[in-house]
């Protein structure tokens, strides 16, 4: 009896060790998109690992991701127009629905409860409960005189009240749909912010929305806590000095970085990163770099700006120190490095190199690789911790 009473409590046990060990927490996991197979990777971030792929997810050419605030489920949106909910643990696809014909990314509110999808065809946003997906508003982008015509939206960001920023590529508008009432929102329109905005940022604390131009030389800054809110120009004429540059690929705004009291933005036509004060928003300094910067992204602590290049450069990466201004290392990844993710403590930074199918991992202090993933095509990079950030 005593042997079998041993016998059946060590079953227990090992039973309990066994289950204990498929828990595992969401904090170092990451997505990655594989933007010509429809399919995405779910990545372990400790032990630079792959743990499974997960497909049939559509157009995923210009994708981007979300979480939620429990890190359990990323939110998929596809070129498209559609939005897929992933299950980060178990690794599937919980639901998927086509909400437009062509989608431009999208964002979560700061409770979590409504993902918002930014939309070129037909235009304007569409928000969605974030359990399940069903629609909550759907805000079309008409303007004009008659209020017909129906523009292009882009840089749709989450700002604190559960509310989002984006404006519209068609119209020059910059618009505020606030959900802190409920699921009807009250939509503020801003007015004369430019000629075809095509991106746009918020800040970390939700309160500078920058959006950037695309036919006028310079962008736009909207202080979201003023009383009265204005569109001011900011950067005007920062090209006219020298002829553009031809644009071989547009930069992201929502690849900027912000460290030690100033912006880095990527210019437009210009092989520059621009040097912008955080309170004035005036320029103080450029970095000239080897080609047209596409992303220019902050290490978390601030001392380094990685930037990534568009054609015909986009092989390489530099490293900028935020102290001195000046470049401290040009790497070479290989072909088409598309997006970079730091580790929340910025002590690694996650690169896709498209057209070696292949993700590298480097360390930020040595400037050395330290590892490489294998996967199909690799674009946008996306680790959980965003799950705790305004406007990523």
């Amino acid at each position: 009896m005593i042997r079998l009473a041993a016998w059946f409590f060590m079953l227990i046990a090992s039973v309990s060790v066994a289950g204990a060990a498929e828990l595992r927490g969401t904090g170092d996991l990451g997505l990655v998109i594989e933007r010509a197979t429809g399919s995405v990777l779910i990545v372990d971030t400790t032990h630079h690992e792959q743990i499974a792929r997960v497909e049939g997810l559509g157009d995923l050419s210009h994708a981007s991701a979300v979480f939620s605030r429990d890190e359990r489920y990323a939110y998929v949106f596809g070129r498209d127009g559609g939005l897929t909910k992933i299950d980060m643990l178990e690794h599937v696809v919980v639901k998927r629905i086509m909400q437009a014909g062509n989608s431009i990314g999208g964002a979560i509110s700061d409770d979590g409860t409504l993902v918002a999808v930014s939309n070129y065809e037909p235009g304007g946003v569409r928000v969605f409960d974030s359990e399940t997906l069903e629609l909550i508003a759907d805000i079309p982008a008409a303007w004009g005189k008659d209020g017909k015509n129906l523009s292009k939206t882009i840089g749709l960001v989450d700002v604190p009240g559960r509310s989002f920023v984006f404006s519209l590529w068609d119209a020059g508008e910059t618009w505020i749909a606030d959900f802190s009432g409920g699921n009807d929102p009250v939509v503020t329109k801003i007015a004369d912010v430019g000629i075809n905005p095509y991106d746009g940022l918020v800040t970390a604390n939700g309160r500078h929305y920058i959006a950037g131009l695309f036919g006028e030389d310079g962008l736009t800054h909207i202080d979201l806590w003023a009383d009265s809110l204005e569109p001011r120009k900011i950067l005007a004429g920062y090209r006219k000095s020298d002829p553009a540059l031809p644009v071989y690929k547009m930069p992201h705004l929502e690849g900027w970085a912000e460290a030690d009291g100033v912006f880095f933005l990527p210019a437009i036509g210009r092989n520059e990163v621009l040097i912008v004060e955080d309170r004035s928003f005036e320029e103080v300094g450029r970095v000239e770099v080897k080609g047209q910067p596409v992303f220019a992204i902050a290490r978390p602590d601030g001392r380094q700006v990685w930037v990534n290049f568009a054609p015909p450069n986009n092989e390489t990466v530099q490293v900028i120190d935020v102290p001195s201004r000046k470049i401290i290392a040009t790497l070479t990844p290989g072909p088409a490095v598309l997006h970079m993710e730091f580790a929340p403590r910025g002590n690694e930074v996650w690169m896709s190199v498209r057209d070696a199918n292949e993700i590298q991992v480097w360390n930020t202090r040595t400037l050395e690789k330290v590892t490489t993933l294998a996967a199909q095509k690799p674009s946008g990079i996306f680790f959980t911790a965003r799950a705790h950030k305004t406007g990523l």
